[in-house]
């Protein structure tokens, strides 16, 4: 049966960026992708931020092979420069991509993922295993549906799977009950849901680019809604880190967010609460109370809150590969010799060494997870490593060794140790820099211009 695999078509979880990426890489290197998509249409994640703006210009957010196979089609690209909002980069890109015939023939739209496994095998049962195709159990329109594959790439993301408020990693108690006064990611504050938070007092909550976003979307309307009230709640207290780099970051426009934010803190246009560790959301008096502590365990309290959003990353969904033999490192849940690389405790500013297939295997064969969701519970995935990501595995799935083993990344500086909140993030990383782009945390201005994952 195992010379009979590669007849099997490569299944891709995901059609965003990174899922169409590694479709066009497959075709041109002449294997037969099964793209799966949970969303009625592409790029599903997107098209929820998809009035956010992101930080990096074009030139850094178009894989290579994706832009060789849409010019073949008489595609024209963006201005390198310009940059795009999310919903552009669906129209004018990703959009374009999954029409062309070969991309387009590979879609299985409105179909989601409920499990992958091998075929006749269980974890446990090993004599064989490798010789068995993956089976992809999916919610079609149809009804629940099997299909067979000789590799998986998992795509899939983590914008879904948004992390809770409450500091233990677990809802915040009466976080689920009260979650019609909670939203998570990215809220559409200046458009569809302004009438949400014009006029109310809104806590953001969160320690990346997604919650800068928020909060510079915030104080526009509040200069439009008076009675709007801004608080922002973070774990920890280096606001320096926080603000980055301004002129000193390779693009300017993520150094400009920064350093937006920092004024609006330092003009008291919005409420900083430093080291607030969020345990519990209780409604009192038609409002709520955001009940915590501090980083010395002393109790603290947010009163008279309408709103809450929460911007604290995202995390991956496991569950579709229960029954694979994965090997996750216990606390990042990235495959195991690719956290000690982006490891937040260890790696305050996000960069990370070049990467590729290596870093990404599992001991289940030709599994492999790329994009935000590789990189599990850390931050600052880039959608430059991904499409790196995407060329080195499917090189290495084609047997092309020598080119999958070349993982090269040339990207700009972040002009700091750590734009990060986390505090436990302390120890500086090497000169090589953060990369430019992220399609996890966005930010949601265009004047801000931001962008940036994250993931998450």
């Amino acid at each position: 049966m195992k010379n009979d695999l590669p007849a099997l078509p490569v299944a891709v979880i995901g059609a965003g960026p990174i899922g169409l990426a590694a479709a066009a890489h497959l075709l041109e290197r002449g294997l037969r992708p099964m793209v799966f998509e949970a969303g009625d249409g592409i790029a599903s994640h997107l098209e929820d931020y998809r009035h956010v703006q992101l930080f990096s210009p074009w030139r850094y957010n178009i894989d290579s092979a994706a832009r060789r196979l849409l010019e073949g089609a008489g595609w024209v690209a963006p201005p390198d420069d310009r940059l795009p909002t999310a919903g552009e980069m669906v129209e004018q890109y990703l959009a374009p991509l999954a029409a062309t015939a070969p991309v387009a023939a590979s879609l299985r739209l409105a179909h989601r993922v409920l499990g992958i496994s091998r075929d006749g095998f269980d974890k446990a049962k090993s004599r064989g295993r490798e010789d068995a195709p993956f089976v992809i159990r999916a919610q079609a329109p149809e009804g629940v549906r099997e299909f067979k594959a000789w590799a998986v790439l998992d795509a899939s993301g983590t914008w879904g799977k948004q992390n809770p408020l409450g500091a233990h990693g677990i809802p915040a108690i009466g976080e689920v009950e009260l979650g019609t006064r909670v939203a998570y990611g990215m809220p559409d504050i200046l458009g569809g849901q302004r009438a949400r938070y014009a006029g109310r007092k809104v806590v953001v909550a969160g320690a990346g680019h997604s919650a800068a976003g928020n909060l510079l979307a915030l104080a526009r309307l509040a200069q439009a809604a008076s009675g709007t009230r801004i608080v922002w709640a973070i774990r920890g207290h280096n606001l320096a880190r926080i603000f980055g780099g301004g002129e000193n970051d390779g693009l300017a426009a993520r150094g400009a967010l920064g350093q937006r934010l920092k004024q609006l803190v330092e003009s008291a246009r919005i409420e900083v609460r430093m080291d607030f560790r969020a345990l519990a959301i209780v409604r009192r008096d038609g409002a709520l109370a955001i009940e915590g502590m501090s980083g010395d365990a002393a109790p603290c309290r947010v009163e008279g809150v309408d709103e809450i959003i929460v911007s604290t990353g995202a995390r991956p969904d496991l569950s579709l590969g229960s029954e694979l033999r994965l090997r996750l490192d216990c606390a990042i849940e990235s495959a195991e010799q690719l956290a000690p690389l982006i490891d937040p405790n260890e790696h305050s500013c996000g960069t990370v060494r070049p990467h590729g297939y290596r870093e990404l295997r599992h001991p289940e064969p030709n599994f492999y997870v790329i994009g935000a969701k590789s990189y599990g519970r850390a931050p600052n995935f880039l959608l430059a490593t991904g499409h790196e990501q995407v060329r080195s595995v499917v090189a290495a799935l084609a047997g092309d060794f020598a080119a999958a083993d070349d993982v090269q990344l040339d990207l700009p500086e972040t002009g700091v140790c750590s734009t990060q909140f986390e505090e436990a993030a302390s120890a500086c990383c090497s000169s090589t820099g953060t990369a430019a782009i992220s399609v996890v945390a966005p930010v949601q201005s265009a004047q801000a211009c931001g962008g940036g994952q994250c993931s998450r």
